[in-house]
């Protein structure tokens, strides 16, 4: 039986030569870390690559047992006005840190801060840039406002790739005894994208349902259709058996009860290994588009999931 808890915070690196990945930025980190000195940062990238996880391990190895008393984490997504800069980020700043020069002050998803906000946020990492450094993270930096891009360091962040997802995966297994077929992996990678803790969550999830981690449990946990399912009602509604690909369709929305959003994204993914034209892929693509933003403005999905197979039928007899 695994352990309880959240794998994704209990395996979560406290040094940054144990962060997978992201090799070019820990390097340049780490010798800020060594020499003591630290700029203000600013971390952009995808959700689930390491930029929290990072800023906590530089807390870490900067203060040590005392890292909470120096360290204060924010999410602007939910604390996103002007007066948490004025009153919580300020306090926090004007204090001295006990011990050592200077305290950080993390700002989660910083993008999120109004334009007001991040005017206040530049003035005051100005006037207490002697007792405390800034590290925002977010993932479009271009949301952050030029003066306070240009008064960071800024660190960008990549997905994470398959060899070091699958090696984080097959650690915590094995640390958890947990015994995970290989084509699990590659469901997990697939349903994951590059996002470390929706790995993580989604193997502790399998791990819960059976003795094995297999493919198919990583593909009930993530509430996200089998490539296999979506291989074949492409393949009946390109072949003209309408009806099938229909029924096919609505055993994915009413007996496992997925989302249109969800299955339009693996028709999406399943376009590129169809045995066809790549003018036709093309013509797909824009059709997918199209009904997955009809989707998003709030259409039936069952109408419109039923038109784009409709769609595929006709693609595949055009001249």
């Amino acid at each position: 039986m695994p352990a309880q808890g959240i794998w994704a915070e209990k395996y979560r690196p406290k040094r940054l030569r144990d962060i997978a990945g992201q090799q070019h930025i820990i390097t340049r980190l780490e010798a800020f870390v060594q020499s003591r000195t630290l700029p203000h940062c600013l971390f952009a990238g995808p959700a689930g690559c390491g930029k929290t996880t990072t800023a906590l391990a530089i807390a870490h190895e900067l203060y040590g047992d005392a890292w909470k008393a120096n360290f204060l984490e924010l999410n602007s997504s939910d604390e996103r006005g002007i007066d948490t800069v004025r009153v919580k980020v300020k306090d926090f700043a004007r204090t001295i840190s006990l011990g050592n020069t200077f305290k950080i002050i993390c700002l989660d998803e910083a993008d999120a801060l109004t334009k007001d906000a991040q005017h206040a946020l530049r003035r005051t990492m100005e006037k207490y840039s002697s007792t405390a450094r800034f590290i925002l993270s977010c993932n479009y930096s271009s949301r952050i406002i030029p003066p306070i891009q240009s008064r960071c360091a800024v660190f960008r962040f990549t997905s994470l790739k398959e060899a070091d997802v699958v090696a984080c995966l097959r650690s915590i297994a094995g640390a958890e005894g947990i015994p995970v077929s290989e084509s699990a992996y590659g469901a997990v990678l697939q349903s994951a994208e590059g996002d470390m803790r929706k790995a993580i969550n989604l193997l502790q999830g399998a791990a819960l349902r059976g003795a094995e981690v297999t493919e198919e449990t990583v593909y009930a946990i993530a509430s996200r259709p089998h490539p296999d399912a979506v291989r074949s009602m492409l393949a009946a509604a390109m072949n003209g058996a309408f009806r099938d690909a229909r029924n096919m369709l609505v055993m994915l929305l009413h007996e496992q009860g997925l989302a249109g959003e969800d299955i339009i994204k693996e028709i999406h993914n399943q376009i590129f290994e169809l045995d066809i034209p790549d003018s036709q892929k093309l013509a797909l693509i824009e059709k997918a588009g199209e009904y997955e933003f009809r989707l998003t403005e709030g259409s039936n999905p069952r109408i419109q999931l039923e038109a784009l197979l409709a769609q595929f039928g006709f693609v595949k007899h055009e001249k």
